[in-house]
């Protein structure tokens, strides 16, 4: 009997489980298809502005960097825009704020953590900007270990990636750009492939790389900037770092989604396998107590029945 009422309230316990893992399949399925949708809808917004700004920056010989008033240090595109020899290495890690999403954040860590070594066996220093709660929980862990500084971090961003939240990241890696604590600019986040599948890739934004564009060389001349191309810098390189960190925001958020959809899906059908193995054994468990006392009421009887 106490085998029996111990099967029966682990069944009990998995069906509660089932229900909490089917629900959060259900939200998870509802957001990501308009997450997707975001991502959809922004990857050609990034890419056009991407190839303006290098069609801009190379329809132009030279830029001016003699003005040095500027409102915030993402505004100070000279600096920015600047090459300069790498010895630290700011990286914006993305992560979520919650659990329950399969290896999500376990492949982004260990994704991080590669990248810091390599960098280490360069000689190059690692300074991390962190969005996302679980990823700070493990790489704050793992920075007493490896010897790399967390700058920033991002704990409180909701679920849903704004513009705002972008520019912040943004700005305060221009600040630490340009006094001179880092020497690059670089996003570690998951490109959104579909419902079933993503990767985790490292983008980069500053130094700038040539990237390569659908338009010819002669599309660089005969470019009229006005009112001036340092009030046009000052105000597109901003937009430019931001619009791919809200890129890389987006597609994070997406896969995130996908990957708890998944995730809770595996784990619905794994509960109704534990459930289907459990019921047998509960009912043969059954079964053999009432073999039993079925067994011990014809012995009894025979006794009965012999003592007459």
């Amino acid at each position: 009997m106490a085998n029996l009422k111990k099967i029966k309230t682990r069944i009990n316990s998995i069906i509660s489980t089932q229900k909490i893992t089917r629900a959060m399949k259900m939200v998870a399925s509802a957001k990501v298809k308009k997450f997707e949708n975001k991502v959809k809808a922004s990857r050609p917004f990034t890419y056009e502005l991407e190839k303006m700004f290098y069609r801009l920056l190379h329809s132009v010989d030279e830029i001016d960097t003699k003005r040095t008033q500027f409102k915030e240090p993402i505004n100070n595109f000279p600096v920015l825009l600047k090459e300069r020899e790498i010895r630290n290495v700011g990286l914006l890690i993305i992560t979520s704020n919650k659990g329950l999403s399969g290896a999500f954040n376990a492949n982004i860590v260990r994704y991080t953590l590669k990248t810091i070594a390599e960098y280490k066996e360069k000689g190059i220093g690692c300074e991390l900007f962190i969005i996302g709660q679980k990823g700070f929980n493990a790489l704050k862990r793992a920075s007493e270990e490896s010897g790399f500084k967390i700058t920033q971090t991002y704990l409180n961003f909701p679920e849903n990636p704004t513009s705002s939240q972008a520019r912040l990241a943004a700005s305060d890696m221009a600040r630490s750009f340009v006094n001179g604590d880092i020497d690059s600019m670089e996003i570690i986040t998951t490109r959104f492939r579909n419902m079933m599948s993503y990767s985790v890739e490292k983008w980069d934004i500053l130094p700038l790389d040539e990237i390569e564009f659908d338009y010819t060389k002669e599309e660089y001349s005969d470019m009229e900037i006005e009112p001036g191309l340092s009030s046009v810098l000052s105000e597109l390189v901003p937009l430019f770092i931001s619009s791919i960190i809200f890129q890389a925001m987006l597609e994070s958020a997406a896969s995130e989604l996908a990957s708890r959809m998944t995730a809770m899906s595996a784990a619905c059908n794994n509960a109704e396998e534990m459930i289907n193995k459990l019921t047998i054994d509960y009912n043969k468990a059954r079964q053999a107590m009432i073999t039993q006392e079925l067994t011990e009421i014809v012995g009894g009887s025979a006794v009965q029945s012999k003592n007459k």
